[in-house]
């Protein structure tokens, strides 16, 4: 059994083994796949811009982001193929129901993921199966906004026993969970913290956002401080940050996301770091063409599929029609309220503000967005 309380490799910090399916793509080239629209050469734009946020549902859930743009018939077709690249997961399989948090009345139809991170191609990544990416993303009734919560990966919350009665019942850091008892275990534990039903299951491989990042021609990213990534992909294993915008290829991006020893505040940085790789992906799918391209996207899309699974229950071309009326602006990112850092026995843990952590997530399970946007803003 894994130890939940062993310091986990620097450069893990996207987190653990789950599979590694990303498949690199060649130059530019378009691999083709049964079901592909093929554009003629005289093919008119589409008029109606594309939603930020479907891009941001294809990086996390390969949500079809041509729905509703006049080729929806020749969309469909496309990413009913894609699906059918991307892997499942038994998510919900032994989580008991009676120990379920239920939807509140007031939600109405607003939809919980559970996104969960690995990074599987990580050089130093040796400390076992673990999800070190904890978000939980709520997507509101009216289907208009949404909010996306990182919980730090060591945040010392209580485990549910797990299925096998081997581990679990017990306090620890939250992503132990997922080493004690893989997706369903993690999903009791998520919901036990938060008290949100989680209603669908993501898994991201960052390693494939490596793929994702260079067939969008790199993405810019504003560096706040300069530091040293001393884990890096770079010849050598070390890399250079300068204070700045700059435009980051998919290595770069990746060491960027990675670091976390670098910092006063380690893992919280982290988060900022990943959360502003997210952002940079979706405003470079937004503004570099690649929506209006064929050969473009087909290149971003087939990345995305190796990058992501996603729980046997999805529908994931009935997910894009109900999305397709956000707009970009609608997304807010947040991490989970803490207090602070302490000892536990030999483990240093994330102590979580349990008063403003009720908050901000009863905010969510209600459907509340002003609410949890007050919460954070206290």
């Amino acid at each position: 059994m894994p130890d939940p309380g062993a310091p986990l490799d620097h450069a893990a910090d996207l987190g653990e083994s789950v599979g590694d399916s990303a498949t690199p793509l060649a130059g530019d080239s378009v691999v083709p796949f049964a079901g592909d629209p093929v554009a003629p050469a005289s093919a008119e734009a589409p008029k109606r811009r594309r939603p930020l946020w479907v891009r941001l549902l294809v990086v996390l859930v390969l949500i079809p982001v041509v729905l509703g743009a006049g080729v929806a018939i020749a969309a469909g077709i496309y990413y009913r193929s894609v699906s059918g690249d991307v892997d499942r997961v038994d998510a919900f399989d032994n989580v008991p129901e009676a120990d379920r948090p239920t939807k509140d009345a007031s939600a109405g139809d607003a939809m919980n993921f559970l996104v969960l991170g690995s990074d599987t191609r990580n050089p130093e990544n040796t400390s076992g199966s673990r999800s070190d990416t904890i978000i939980v993303l709520h997507v509101s009734g009216d289907k208009k906004a949404a909010q996306m919560v990182s919980i730090p990966r060591d945040t010392w919350v209580h485990v549910p026993k797990s299925a096998d009665g081997k581990h679990g019942d017990t306090n620890a850091k939250i992503n132990a969970a997922y080493a004690w008892g893989g997706v369903p275990l993690t999903v009791q534990t998520v919901e036990d913290y938060t008290g949100i039903r989680i209603d669908h299951v993501v898994m991201v491989d960052f390693s494939g956002f490596k793929e994702i990042i260079d067939a969008l021609g790199g993405v810019e990213i504003t560096v706040d401080q300069p530091f040293v990534s001393t884990h890096s992909l770079a010849p050598g294993g070390v890399r250079q940050f300068k204070a700045g915008t700059q435009t980051m290829d998919g290595d770069k991006a990746l060491d960027y996301a990675r670091e976390r020893y670098a910092f006063a505040d380690g893992d919280f940085a982290r988060i900022q770091h990943q959360q502003d790789v997210i952002k940079a992906v979706l405003n470079k799918a937004a503004s570099s063409g690649t929506l209006s391209s064929p050969t473009k996207l087909n290149k971003f899309i087939r990345a995305t599929a190796g990058a992501v699974k996603v729980d046997d229950t999805l529908n994931l071309l009935g997910t894009a029609t109900d999305l397709r009326g956000l707009r970009g602006g609608d997304l807010a990112m947040y991490t989970s309220p803490s207090s602070g850092t302490a000892m536990k026995g030999d483990q240093s843990v994330v102590l979580p503000d349990t008063a403003k952590a009720k908050k901000l997530f009863d905010a969510l399970r209600t459907d509340n967005a002003d609410a949890a946007e007050t919460v954070m803003l206290s």
